[in-house]
């Protein structure tokens, strides 16, 4: 009766923290925007050279690999000029030919909150206009890296607002640009902000509702790396964003997982999250991270904090790092720590 009576009392702490103590936001719940892209009916109804077009919802990234490698350059171009939309989602697809094509889709929308993503230059991997948006976007040279990372974000960021430039190094654009200028020069790294996450750390952030959604959308995006012979990714976690990777790490190729600012990972130990990728973890001395139970009960809570001897992943220096966004400020040695890792060479 004593045990039962503690569960209550560290879920009621739970749930009074996510409804807005401890400085906490509350927010509206949000419906998770999965499965493919719009025009997914006609691009399944359509065909070219004959040939019945892989489905989106269905089709393995190595299929829809296979399939692009066996069209002319003419195919490719008419089903990026008909289906850009699909096109550029379609994980396994021809880096360039997606890029162009999400420059389309981009535009097509008519939509002035998206108008930016289309600027010469930007390597639009995904996009994603419905609702908030998503989208990831690719900083190096993809096509030819010898390593990859990926960044997964957590509250708050969506098409519009993941890279907004009044906050530098804090937004997934800004983290990927300071782990690119950290890390060297053959070292892509991806803002994948591909997921409907959450909007403030209310009960969205508390429950694995939209990370479970979003887990499945990561295992798929990084096989759609692997299609196209990029290497092994290193995922790196922030905060949400590392319930996201805790959920995929099983169902992904990552050499590395890599959470900051992390609520729990929905796992009791590095090893229980059933990957053998390196896991890393680490927390700054002012992240108020630190003030959320890590207790998961009834669904409400994220589990065991990744920093913690207990857990068993390898611990990144961040006693320099200010607040729950700095960990990829210049100079810092978490930043430092991150390229290391970045660029295969940390141990």
């Amino acid at each position: 009766m004593r045990r039962f009576g503690r569960t209550l009392v560290t879920a009621a702490v739970a749930v009074a923290v996510v409804a807005g103590t401890a400085g906490w936001a509350t927010a509206d719940s949000r419906r998770a925007i999965t499965g493919p892209p719009p025009g997914a009916d006609a691009w399944r109804a359509d065909s070219v050279s004959g040939r019945r077009l892989p489905d989106p919802a269905s089709a393995t990234p190595r299929e829809v690999a296979a399939f692009f490698a066996g069209l002319e350059e003419s195919g490719r171009r008419r089903l990026l000029l008909r289906h850009p939309l699909v096109v550029g989602n379609l994980d396994g697809a021809p880096l360039p030919l997606r890029y162009e094509a999400n420059r389309l889709a981009v535009l097509a929308t008519g939509d002035a909150r998206f108008e930016s993503l289309a600027a010469p230059g930007r390597r639009i991997l995904a996009f994603d206009p419905r609702d908030r948006g998503q989208v990831a976007e690719v900083f190096g040279d993809l096509e030819h890296a010898a390593h990859v990372s990926v960044i997964v974000p957590g509250s708050d960021n969506d098409a519009t607002a993941y890279d907004a430039r009044r906050t530098p190094h804090t937004g997934p654009g800004g983290m990927a640009r300071a782990l690119r200028s950290a890390a060297s020069g053959d070292t892509a790294v991806v803002a994948w902000t591909g997921y409907t996450t959450p909007v403030g750390v209310g009960l969205d952030a508390a429950d694995g509702r939209l990370a479970r959604a979003g887990a499945v959308r990561l295992a798929r995006f990084t096989a759609g790396l692997d299609a196209v012979g990029a290497p092994d990714p290193v995922l790196f976690c922030h905060s949400y964003g590392s319930v996201v990777c805790g959920l995929a790490a099983r169902h992904t190729d990552a050499s590395d997982v890599v959470v900051f600012g992390s609520p729990g990972m929905r796992a009791r130990t590095a090893a229980g999250l059933g990957t053998a990728a390196r896991v890393w973890a680490a927390r700054g001395p002012s992240d108020w991270i630190a003030d959320v139970p890590n207790v998961e009960v009834a669904g409400i809570g994220h589990g065991a904090d990744p920093t913690s001897a207990a857990f068993g992943a390898r611990r990144i220096p961040a006693g320099d790092v200010q607040g729950h966004t700095g960990y990829f400020a210049p100079g810092t040695r978490s930043l430092a720590a991150f390229a290391s890792i970045a660029d295969g060479v940390a141990r």
